[in-house]
């Protein structure tokens, strides 16, 4: 304990005598940072709340998305899908197009490091985090209140356009095999019923009226009729079976279509509608204070900064002087 305080009382005593180089040099770094800091641009922060919706579709069945209704909020995994396409290039590319970031952040377009310049300079800009709630918030920074804001908005629109691209890049692939299978159901079974009104025009009834050609053969009062009714027997006998296949087949064919209708509806609402994929909980307005630089906090840090670099670097030299004496 006493070795520590000896330690202690020795630092500052080297502290007092060194006070004057210490005293100056902390004062210039105090007075550079009150300039650097005078210096540097303002930025404003606007900030946009959304919380991802728990569906994006509309359902055709009940069991399906039985747990996500349309107008629930989204969960962790939906938050974190949202997440991943705020900072994917879809929305970045737009943005910086839209807006010209590559000037507005005065980067030089002949410049072979670029886009690594430009990616920094959008990361320091605009960054996306989930808060503790689910949401996610969008904060962008801008020298221009009102830029700053119009980018964030426009950052949430784009949150549907470009969520629904992506759907479309597998819904409209499925909406076209389900197009097809179903129009070839509707086909075969057009085919069938053709084949089924043919047999009918010759004379071909279903099983059920066969028994009553039957009767009414036994039943016929002249020989007229009986020949008449003799004729489409022989007619049924022959293709009758044929009949009943293809009746059958025509059937199956008209369950099927029943059960794949709405399959058929479902891929069709999922290609061709726009859906919203997220609730605008805030959407982002002009700031009227500046969010940056703190200058306070820039002026505070760097002269303690140097305060400490000088001590440090002071005792440096000092030991180094005695080293010498000893070698």
């Amino acid at each position: 304990m006493n070795e520590l305080e000896q330690e202690r009382q020795n630092l500052l005593v080297f502290i007092w005598k060194k006070r004057k180089i210490i005293i100056i040099g902390t004062f210039i770094a105090f007075a550079a940072s009150i300039v650097i800091s005078l210096l540097l641009t303002p930025k404003f922060k606007s900030t946009a709340v959304v919380f991802p919706a728990a569906t994006s579709t509309v359902s055709f069945s009940e069991q399906r998305n039985a747990k996500a209704a349309a107008m629930d909020f989204g969960e962790e995994e939906q938050a974190e899908q949202l997440v991943q396409i705020l900072t994917s290039s879809r929305i970045r590319n737009r943005i910086v197009q839209q807006f010209d970031l590559m000037e507005h952040y005065g980067i030089d377009k002949d410049d072979p490091n670029k886009q690594y310049k430009l990616g920094k300079a959008y990361d320091d800009h605009i960054q996306f985090t989930r808060t503790r709630y689910g949401s996610i918030q969008i904060d962008v920074w801008d020298k221009d209140a009102e830029q700053a804001a119009t980018i964030a908005n426009k950052i949430v629109d784009l949150i549907d356009t470009v969520k629904n691209e992506m759907v479309r890049e597998r819904t409209i692939p499925a909406f076209e095999i389900n197009k097809r299978k179903k129009n070839m159901l509707e086909e075969e079974k057009r085919n069938l019923q053709a084949q089924l009104d043919s047999l009918s025009e010759m004379g071909v009834v279903p099983i059920e009226g066969r028994a009553n050609l039957f009767r009414a053969y036994n039943e016929a009062k002249n020989a007229e009729d009986r020949a008449y009714y003799k004729e489409r027997i022989e007619i049924n006998s022959k293709f009758g079976a044929t009949y009943d296949g293809l009746q059958t087949q025509r059937d199956e064919r008209i369950i099927k279509l029943t059960k794949f209708e709405d399959s058929y509806e479902q891929s069709e609402s999922d290609a061709n509608t726009d859906f919203n994929h997220k609730f605008v909980v805030e959407p982002a307005v002009p700031a009227d204070k500046k969010d940056k630089p703190k200058r306070m906090i820039i002026v505070l840090l760097a002269t303690l900064g140097a305060f400490v670099f000088i001590v440090f670097t002071l005792l440096i030299i000092d030991r180094i002087k005695e080293l010498r004496k000893i070698a």
